[in-house]
């Protein structure tokens, strides 16, 4: 992946010549000499789940590689959902990690101090409410007082939001059901709730495996952006790593777009699911990671002046509170 030569586009090849520089400058390019004995080892603490490029980066061990000559390592800590993997940072247990659009929102709202630091394009496919094969539910509208599985203030909470607006169904007619990824699939599985709300490679384990159905995936209703996030402590003093994360993760993207079924390999061997599944859920995987810009920050915004009506966060709040100065944005590569 290293030696991916395919090119990066515009403001996108500008901002990541500008992160790889920066990175360089503070020693952390390929090269440079290694830490003197005296300097006391640093560690990075990145949370992951059990998919995508960060999954990926992982299992290929290239951000260990760019890092090690400073002595800084790498621990990974892996979380089943985005709201515990923030609450994780928001504790200070980890420096870094990505979460779908909700969860930012809500830590947000908790009084988290986190900041965005990047995005991958929209993968609104890769999310949807599902039904039992044999299920008599046809459409979103027909879930008016069922039990909807899903997981608290995920991505997928905004698609429910969303989907049952459009179908005349308001939020309060339906029973949500609040699990964890493993917990929601035993109560899909033995019928104690109705439908399920969630997102790839659970997504594609259901569908592939269960032969559930898809009541409504995210197409027209949300983007389903995924963010990478730091502990604004870190990313204030740590500029070039996050720049080094940067630079790696759109390597890893580049090459990845490119090799859809080693890609889905590795996720195989890393998530211990099958080729069938991962293949599946690779293939609606959106590539390509991008500052984060201002259309983006009104996107998120429309979904926590969203919740907040809702009651879902107890306060409004103003997203690009979360974005870090000007400054530090440059030293990741600007907007």
């Amino acid at each position: 992946m290293k030696n991916d030569t395919s090119p990066l586009r515009g403001a996108r090849r500008t901002w990541l010549r500008t992160a790889l520089a920066v990175a360089a400058s503070a020693g952390l390019g390929a090269g440079i000499p290694a830490r003197a004995a005296d300097q006391p080892a640093r560690v990075l603490r990145i949370g992951y789940q059990k998919y995508g490029t960060l999954t990926l980066l992982k299992a290929r061990g290239d951000l260990e590689k760019r890092l090690a000559p400073q002595g800084i390592s790498v621990k990974w800590t892996e979380f089943p959902a985005g709201p515990q993997l923030l609450e994780g940072l928001n504790v200070g247990s980890i420096d870094f990690g990505t979460v779908g659009e909700a969860p930012p929102i809500f830590a947000q709202a908790a009084g988290a101090d986190l900041v965005y630091v990047a995005h991958q394009p929209p993968a609104p496919t890769a999310e949807a409410i599902i039904v039992p094969k044999d299920s008599t539910l046809k459409s979103v509208a027909g879930l008016k007082g069922k039990r909807i599985a899903l997981n608290k203030g995920s991505n997928v909470h905004y698609l429910l939001v969303k989907a049952l607006a459009k179908a005349g169904v308001s939020y309060k007619d339906v029973q949500p059901v609040f699990l964890p990824p493993a917990d929601a699939r035993a109560a899909f599985e033995r019928g104690s709730v109705d439908a399920w709300v969630i997102w790839d490679p659970f997504l594609a384990a259901a569908e592939t495996q269960l032969g559930a159905r898809v009541l409504a995936d995210g197409q027209g209703l949300v983007a389903n952006h995924q963010f990478y996030l730091a502990a604004r402590g870190y990313a204030d003093n740590n500029a070039a790593v996050i720049g080094a994360i940067v630079d790696e993760l759109a390597r890893l993207d580049a090459w990845s777009a490119q090799h859809p079924k080693e890609v889905a390999a590795v996720l195989a061997a890393q998530i211990g699911l099958s080729a069938e599944v991962t293949e599946r859920a690779a293939a609606r995987f959106a590539y390509g990671i991008r500052p984060v810009n201002a259309s983006v920050v009104a996107e998120q915004q429309k979904i926590a002046d969203a919740f907040h009506q809702l009651k879902l966060i107890p306060k409004p709040i103003r997203v690009a509170d979360a974005l870090p100065p000007a400054g530090t944005l440059a030293a990741w590569g600007g907007r």
